[in-house]
């Protein structure tokens, strides 16, 4: 039987047939009309690195709602890649397969060159939250973009950080030691500090670099050693049961040098960390991008953050729960503007990224040519009352910053 068109007039069924041809030969048009972009999220949930892939995984499970409120509507299709290489490449299939017309993730630099590989293939958009291997956007990928900065753009900024917070607060600091983990970040670390502090221009000598293994039950011998050397500054690249240990040797051989610094890593904002060494958890700084407490998108997410996880805090968790969210930001935002899912039309809008009010600490989020924000920036935070707190920059800061911090003994 017939039915009656828009304009009222009879439609017959060779006018039915041909305009279910013409919808079928327009799958761009379908796509026009999608009411949310479907993202892949690739975290590693399980594995070597799943509390920094579920707290990631926290932050962008409350960003649909928080983007939704911003006009932009997304889905997830939740995947955990297992701190698995190989079950990245596989995973990232999985999700296009099964509808994502986008990826988000990965967390590891590894993974991201991985699933890389495959959203060039199939011309999904794939856009990273948090991996630092410079690689990654120097293999000529056209569907990718990073929202966080390279190895040597944690070190060049942690150690200009440095600078700004002994201008700050009047420190002349005459010497320092660098202590590193030996395993692959650590080294990468390594090498960039060779490189770049002879150029920073700081007003201390450095006097040695010195290696340790995580592995090891405790720290003790690295601490005689920098004891001995008697610098004014420990710099430092860890991880949070590295750090406990770190701590505990300086305590035990009580030495308190004027400052505890990493020019860029984590480990000294972990909960661990401050569940484990309380008041000796304090004044121990850090030099990372960082959520800025006074931005309005920062003061959303945190909002629905909080009551979706009780058992966690946003103040610790916000360097990982931020750049996932930006990720997914970066996402609905170009899905916004392209209002449309296809691959080609969408990854140009992702390239023509401009967004002003985010999250993280520094100026609106571009990529260049590469797919490589540029324009992150860190910010120096200090552990106060067992709480990550912003002390630079000014305009980002909730404290002024203490240095050079107080000695072990006695706090409290």
């Amino acid at each position: 039987m017939a039915r009656l068109g828009t304009d009222g007039m009879r439609l017959g069924r060779r006018a039915l047939v041909g305009g279910t041809a013409a919808a079928l030969a327009m799958p761009a048009i379908v796509q026009a009309q999608a009411a949310s972009l479907k993202i892949g999220l690739l975290l590693p949930k399980s594995g070597y690195l799943a509390q920094a892939g579920q707290s990631c995984h926290r932050g962008a499970m409350v960003a649909p709602k928080v983007l939704a409120d911003f006009g932009m509507k997304i889905e997830l299709i939740d995947i955990d890649i297992e701190s698995n290489v190989d079950v990245a490449r596989t995973q990232a299939e999985r999700a296009i397969n099964e509808g994502a017309k986008c990826i988000v993730g990965p967390f590891d630099s590894g993974a991201a060159l991985a699933i890389a590989q495959v959203c060039e293939q199939r011309k999904v958009p794939f856009v990273i939250n948090i991996a630092a291997a410079p690689q990654v956007t120097e293999q000529g990928y056209q569907y990718l973009v990073r929202n966080f900065p390279t190895g040597g753009q944690l070190v060049t900024n942690g150690l200009r950080l440095v600078g700004d917070l002994l201008t700050a607060t009047s420190a002349t600091p005459q010497s320092a030691v660098f202590l590193h983990a030996n395993d692959t970040f650590g080294t990468a670390q390594r090498g960039a500090m060779d490189a770049l502090f002879p150029r920073a221009n700081l007003p201390f000598k450095l006097l040695e670099s010195i290696a340790y293994d995580p592995k090891a039950q405790d720290l003790s011998v690295e601490v005689t050693k920098i004891r001995s050397l008697n610098p004014d500054l420990l710099l430092v690249v860890t991880r949070s049961a590295d750090a406990i240990k770190l701590v505990r040797d300086m305590v035990r051989q009580r030495f308190t040098p004027k400052g505890i610094i990493s020019p860029g890593s984590p480990g000294l904002y972990d909960e661990e960390f401050f569940q484990a060494l309380g008041p000796l958890s304090n004044f121990l700084t850090y030099n990372l991008p960082w959520a800025d407490p006074k931005a309005k998108m920062t003061q959303a997410l945190e909002a629905a953050y909080t009551p979706a996880n009780p058992k966690f805090r946003f103040a610790v968790e916000c360097f990982n729960a931020g750049f996932t969210f930006e990720a997914l930001l970066v996402a609905g935002d170009a899905f916004k503007r392209a209002g449309t899912t296809d691959g080609e039309t969408l990854m140009k809008a992702v390239r023509a990224t401009d967004i002003a009010e985010h999250v993280m600490v520094g100026g609106p989020i571009r990529f260049d040519a590469k797919g490589q924000n540029n324009g992150i920036v860190s910010a120096c935070v200090q552990n106060m009352n067992r709480t990550p707190t912003v002390v630079l920059p000014a305009n980002a800061a909730t404290a002024k910053p203490v240095f050079p911090m107080p000695a072990w003994q006695g706090r409290t």
